[in-house]
Parts: C-alpha cells; sequence; structure tokens
C-alpha cells in the first residue's frame, strides 16, 4: 500500500475544500491527495463561466500540497483582479496566437514577417509552454541570452525581442500582468560579451581530462540519488564536441561500433508543451569519432537502452528528454562550477573544450571544420592556437607582398608623354 503523508486519508481524499468569492468571479478550490500519481497533489478550480453559464474548472498536479496551495493562491489573486481562471494560467504560446493580429496592430506588412518569424521559431519553442503570468524579467533574460549564444544576428534578436514586447503589452492592457517583463534593457551588452567569447572560445575550455572527468564526477554527487546518467552526458559532449541537445537527441543506431563514429542527426530542443526533436543546427548530418576515453561508456549506454535501434542513448532518471536547462537543474550546475573554480563554465562550454582539444591534437582545419559541423571556416579558426593565427598571417602577409610584386606596373603619365 502506498505511504500516505502524515495525519492524510486515503486514496482519492479531500485535503482541503472552500468556496471563495473574489471580484467578478465565484471560485471553488480544492485539494485532492491521490498517492498512486507521480504529482499527488491535486489542485483544482471550478467556476461559471458568466458568458456560457456553463460550469468549468481547470486542475494541475503538484508535488506537495504547498505548490498546490500556491498554484490556487495564483489563480484567486487573478480571479480578484477580475480575471478567469482560464486567461490566468494560459500559456503565451495560446495567448499570442490568439490576440497577434491585436499586438501587431499598426506595423507595416514588411515589419510582420520577421516579427512573426521570430514568435514562431523563437519565442514559442522558448517560452511557449509558460503561462503568460509567470514569464518574469529574468525568463525573458535567459531566453534572451540563449538567442544571443545561438548566434543569431543583432537584427535577428531585436525583431524577436520585439514581437514578444507587443504580445506581452497586449497581457498588460487584457489585465493579465502589471508591468511587462518583455522590455529588457542591456541585450546589446550581453550581444557585445557573447561575440568576445565566440572570438575566444579557447578562453572557455576546461584544460585537460581529469578535470572533466572531476567535473562530471561532481555534478552526479550533486544530483538526487547521484544519478551517473549526467556524468555520462557531460563526458560525452565534451569529447565530441556535441551540443547538449544533440547528446540528447543521439539514438542506438546512430552510433557505429566498429568504426566508433556517431552519425549526429539531430537535436532535442525546447517546443510549446515541452522538449521535442528536430534536424541539427546546421541542417546536415555530420560524423564525429569517438575517442578510446569514453567508448566503454557508450557501449554500457548502449547495452542499458536495449536493442530497440531507436532508443535515446542519454536519457534523464525517468527516462525523459534531456535539454541544456534539465541538466543545469538537477545537478546543480552553477554551484557545482563555481565551487570548482569555473565560474563562468556553462553547458555549451563542453562543446568548446572539445573542439579546442581537437584542434590542439593537431587535426587539420577542414576535419576540424567538418566534425564541428560550422558553417563557416572563420568560426573554425577561432579554435586554433594563437601561435598558429600568428603562422597563418605570416602566410597571408607573404602572399600580400607577392600579389604586389607580380602586379603590372604602369607608367606615370608623364612619362608616356615624354616618350
Amino acid at each position: 500500500m502506498a505511504a500516505q503523508p502524515p495525519n492524510r486519508p486515503g486514496q482519492g481524499s479531500l485535503i482541503a475544500e472552500k468556496a471563495i468569492v473574489p471580484v467578478g468571479v465565484r471560485l471553488s478550490t480544492d485539494i485532492e491527495y491521490r498517492p498512486d500519481r507521480p504529482h499527488p497533489y491535486r489542485a483544482r478550480v471550478r467556476w461559471f463561466d458568466p458568458t456560457t453559464k456553463r460550469r468549468l474548472s481547470l486542475s494541475e498536479g503538484k508535488a506537495d500540497e504547498d505548490e498546490a496551495q500556491e498554484w490556487l493562491q495564483d489563480i484567486i489573486e487573478a480571479a480578484q483582479a477580475g480575471l478567469s481562471p482560464s486567461l490566468a494560467t494560459m500559456k503565451l504560446a495560446e495567448y499570442g496566437d490568439a490576440n497577434m493580429n491585436l499586438a501587431l496592430r499598426g506595423l507595416e506588412l514588411k515589419t510582420l514577417d520577421p516579427y512573426l518569424a521570430g514568435w514562431r521559431v523563437r519565442v514559442v519553442p522558448a517560452l511557449g509552454h509558460l503561462a503568460v503570468r509567470m514569464i518574469t524579467n529574468g525568463v525573458v533574460d535567459r531566453a534572451v541570452q540563449n538567442w544571443i549564444v545561438d548566434e543569431h544576428s543583432r537584427s535577428t534578436v531585436k525583431n524577436t525581442i520585439a514581437v514578444l514586447v507587443r504580445v506581452m503589452e497586449q497581457a498588460v492592457r487584457d489585465g493579465i500582468i502589471k508591468i511587462n517583463p518583455a522590455r529588457v534593457s542591456g541585450w546589446q551588452k550581453l550581444y557585445k560579451q557573447a561575440e568576445d567569447e565566440l572570438r575566444d572560445p579557447r578562453a572557455l575550455a576546461l584544460p585537460d581530462w581529469d578535470t572533466l572527468v572531476q567535473l562530471a564526477d561532481s555534478l552526479v554527487a550533486a544530483s538526487y540519488n547521484q544519478y551517473r546518467g549526467w556524468g555520462d552526458v557531460v563526458l560525452f559532449a565534451a569529447s565530441t564536441a556535441a551540443r547538449i541537445g544533440e547528446v540528447s537527441g543521439c539514438r542506438v543506431a546512430d552510433i557505429d561500433t566498429n568504426e566508433w563514429i556517431w552519425t549526429v542527426r539531430r537535436q532535442t530542443t525546447p517546443a510549446p508543451g515541452g522538449l521535442a526533436d528536430k534536424g541539427t543546427k546546421g541542417k546536415r548530418a555530420r560524423k564525429v569519432p569517438i575517442i578510446e576515453e569514453i567508448r566503454p561508456l557508450v557501449a554500457q549506454r548502449i547495452l542499458s537502452a536495449g536493442p530497440a535501434p531507436d532508443a535515446r542513448l542519454f536519457t534523464g532518471p525517468r527516462g525523459g528528454r534531456i535539454s541544456t536547462a534539465v541538466l543545469r537543474d538537477a545537478t546543480h550546475w552553477d554551484e557545482v562550477v563555481t565551487h570548482l573554480g569555473y565560474e563562468h563554465l556553462r553547458r555549451h562550454d563542453l562543446r568548446h573544450t572539445g573542439l579546442t582539444w581537437l584542434a590542439d591534437a593537431g587535426v587539420p582545419l577542414h576535419v576540424l571544420r567538418r566534425i564541428a559541423g560550422h558553417g563557416s571556416l572563420t568560426t573554425t579558426q577561432r579554435y586554433l592556437h594563437p601561435d598558429i593565427h600568428k603562422v597563418t598571417a605570416a602566410g597571408a602577409a607573404l602572399s600580400a607582398h607577392l600579389s604586389v610584386l607580380r602586379a603590372p606596373r604602369t607608367l606615370p603619365a608623364t612619362a608616356v608623354l615624354t616618350r
């Protein structure tokens, strides 16, 4: 029989039930304890829709009673401001789709396309699953920083922020929120900082293998139940110079254990309603070597995944998909890296680490570019050691000098006249 919380009755029992009459909306709320569910505390609110005269309800499972009470309190406060529970809990993607024409009224047609693209391609995957009332300045700041790190242009980021500002401004007018959290300032400075980091990605890399192993072990130790899979993800990502989303998208069939090659075909990214798989960032599959140090790890993961070729090689402790945010939260990443003396280190820096090590190992530039999946050779060149930069710069200087010597000489006009 499932364990019950102290002083709580059994399956399906009501913990609390009450009726509240805020301004404009009469609510009935209750919390039910259901021990057979992953989130056993079901918070529920019921009300009459004044337009349709129908009795409506919303419910959501929570891990504990405090979370359930907080969820109900948010709805009660919204109702006191005249909002129905359905509007108070509406997700950003749904709200934006329903109100986009209002939000973008007055814009010229040439402006609509980049705004709508920013909404569809960036805002909805990053924030669409959140309730409008749950979006804060901090949430928007992190989303903007992720867009910058993904190397979107300034104009792209600007248009993406602009459409988010307009949708959230409509939410202010509708009374869902009081202040527009999308009016972020200083993102241009974040952009410059990201550009500076991308100019010198070597500065973001871990120094050696032992440091990487120490990081992986420390993250495992800090996680709930010390789940070893988090360490495997970190070791695999750095060793293959891959993005966390690409590691999450890796399937058993993508691994060739004869040649020890990983064919990177997809990545897992945020999407409305959760995480979804899509093609790689460069839209092309690429092949990455699996080094000897992680082959036992990979072999064990394949064995654990089972015979199905589409089985994921790396999952969370409950079999769920992994994202950079999931890895961060599950391992207390920020606290761990700060304790180890690498305050700057982000999940994406595992990729910087792998590419830096490959460059230092003498991998030819054109091969390194294919492994990285870079569209531009200039991006790959940033991983070369500074001494190599000096050598190539010297070669470029010599070429420039020789081209001047080879250029045909022209006589001055006065010389032509005197001949």
